[in-house]
C-alpha cells in the first residue's frame, strides 16, 4: 500500500513537471496583432501587451503631445520588433534606425515629431517604451 502510493506520487510529479515546461510565449514565427486598446490612435500596440499607467505618461495641447507609455507583455523581441517595423510604416511613420545591444532600440520620424520605441527584455515579459516628443523647429542657417 504504502509503495503504491510513493509510485502514484513519483507519477505524478513527473507529469505535473512535465507541463512546466510548456510556454505561453507565442511562438517566434507567429506575426503579433495590434491591440484596441491604446493611449494614441496612430501609435500601435502589440496584442496582449498591457499599459504600466504608473510608470507612463502623456501629455496633449494645441496639437503638441509629448509622452512616455510603457507597456509589459510576454512576446518575442523578434515578434515585436517586426510588428513596429510593418504597423509604424501605416500610421506615416518613417523608420530612421534600429539599434540592437541586449535592448532593441527602434527610432520612427514624421513631419513634426519623433518616437523612440525601446524593447527590453525582462525576467517576467518584454518592457516596451513609446516615447513621443515634438521635433526641434529647423532654424533658417545663416
Amino acid at each position: 500500500m504504502k509503495r503504491t502510493m510513493i509510485v502514484t506520487l513519483i507519477f505524478a510529479l513527473c507529469l505535473l513537471s512535465g507541463c512546466a515546461t510548456f510556454s505561453n510565449t507565442p511562438a517566434p514565427t507567429a506575426t503579433l496583432q495590434p491591440s484596441a486598446v491604446i493611449r494614441f490612435m496612430d501609435v500601435p500596440v502589440p496584442q496582449g501587451f498591457h499599459l504600466l499607467a504608473d510608470d507612463s505618461y502623456a501629455f496633449e495641447s494645441a496639437g503638441l503631445r509629448m509622452a512616455m507609455l510603457r507597456y509589459k507583455g510576454n512576446a518575442n523581441i523578434e515578434q515585436v520588433t517586426e510588428f513596429y517595423k510593418l504597423q509604424m510604416p501605416k500610421y506615416r511613420w518613417v523608420l530612421l534606425n534600429l539599434v540592437r545591444y541586449g535592448q532593441t532600440l527602434i527610432n520612427f520620424d514624421r513631419e513634426n515629431e519623433t518616437c523612440l520605441i525601446t524593447l527590453a527584455p525582462k525576467l517576467t515579459g518584454l518592457l516596451v517604451t513609446i516615447s513621443i516628443a515634438p521635433k526641434q523647429p529647423q532654424t533658417a542657417k545663416k
